[in-house]
């Protein structure tokens, strides 16, 4: 069986919407049991959030692991969450899109401007950040165009720093911008489950 492309995956994926504190959330399960769970900002279309789930190796759900928003989960009670809770002060690494653009914040990051250097691997298919006093180094892909079978363009790719934050900024290539333009048209097909008619909506 020939190998589906992204879009073609999405569009087979058995999706359940629901409204909720001003978020269209989606949840998508696809054929091989995968799940992945999207918020929209309602008013702007904005992504908020991405997760995936897959089964464990004994069949179950495993745990949700965060593409794009917060880390923390909201599921997690308010003891567990302190008991998990990182020192405030270690830089926490977070994906934050834009309409336009994937965009990534690492807070708690000090250092002036000129210390930070952001380059693209394209052999590994990933971005690096660095800095000349040897304070911060990772690396990190960019899963939407893995998915698309994109190439990675250094000039797509820019940062800049401001209260402690660096911000990386990867302006979306235009075969993405159209691809979630065409899927935002499908998602409006999926009606919410909260919607008025009291059944739940899959498509």
């Amino acid at each position: 069986m020939a190998v589906r492309s992204w879009p073609e995956r999405l569009r087979a994926a058995r999706k359940t919407a629901l409204v909720q504190d001003g978020k269209r959330k989606i949840h998508y399960l696809f054929e091989d049991g995968k799940e992945m769970a999207e918020e929209y900002d309602v008013k702007t279309g904005q992504l908020v959030s991405r997760r995936w789930r897959e089964k464990n190796t004994l069949g179950g759900s495993g745990k949700w692991q965060v593409e794009v928003g917060e880390p923390t989960s909201p599921l997690l009670g308010a003891l567990e969450s302190e008991l998990i809770k990182e020192s405030s002060s270690n830089p926490v690494f977070v994906r934050k899109d834009t309409l336009s653009s994937f965009q990534w914040r690492i807070r708690n990051l000090p250092y002036p401007k000129e210390v930070y250097s952001v380059s693209v691997e394209k052999e590994q298919r990933c971005c690096v950040i660095r800095t000349t006093n040897k304070k911060y180094y990772k690396k990190f892909s960019v899963p939407d165009l893995d998915r698309y079978q994109l190439p990675l363009d250094a000039t797509a790719l820019s940062f800049t720093h401001a209260n402690n934050t660096l911000i990386i900024t990867y302006q979306k290539p235009k075969e993405i911008l159209a691809a979630e333009e065409q899927l935002q048209k499908e998602l409006k097909k999926v009606k919410a489950a909260n919607s008025g008619d009291g059944d739940c909506k899959t498509q």
